[in-house]
C-alpha cells in the first residue's frame, strides 16, 4: 500500500489552473504536517508549500508561488490539496506531496512518508 498518492497533474497552457490532491493511507494523517515538493529535469527539489497538521492551520510558501498557489487539507479525508493559479513554464515539474512536521514554525520532511509525484506540465 502505497502511503502517499498523488492526482491531478497534466498538461495546461500559461496563465491555467490545476488542483493537485493527495491522498493519504496507512499512517494516521493528521498527526503530520504535510507539503508539496516539485522537482524539474536538471533542478533541485523545491518546497512549494506547507501545512501543519490542523484543526487551526499555519501555512508557508516557496517566494515563486505566493499569491499563486493554495495548499490545504481535508483531514476527514486523509487529503492535501494544492491549487495552483496562473501557472507559467516554470512551473513545470514533478510535483509529490510529503508528511513531516513544523519545527520552530520552519516545515522539516519526516523522510518516511512521500509520493510517487504527478507531472504538471505548463506550454503552450
Amino acid at each position: 500500500q502505497v502511503p502517499l498518492v498523488e492526482s491531478g497533474g497534466g498538461l495546461v497552457q500559461p496563465g491555467g489552473s490545476l488542483r493537485l490532491s493527495c491522498e493519504a493511507s496507512g499512517f494516521t494523517f493528521s498527526n503530520y504536517a504535510m507539503s508539496w515538493y516539485r522537482q524539474a529535469p536538471g533542478k533541485e527539489r523545491e518546497l512549494v508549500a506547507a501545512i501543519t497538521r490542523g484543526p487551526g492551520t499555519f501555512t508557508n510558501y516557496a517566494d515563486s508561488v505566493k499569491g499563486r498557489f493554495t495548499i490545504s487539507r481535508d483531514n476527514p479525508k486523509n487529503t492535501v490539496y494544492l491549487s495552483m493559479k496562473n501557472l507559467r513554464p516554470e512551473d513545470t515539474a514533478l510535483y509529490y506531496c510529503d508528511a513531516g512536521q513544523y519545527y520552530g514554525g520552519i516545515y522539516s520532511s519526516g523522510h518516511e512518508y512521500r509520493g510517487q509525484g504527478t507531472q504538471v506540465t505548463v506550454s503552450s
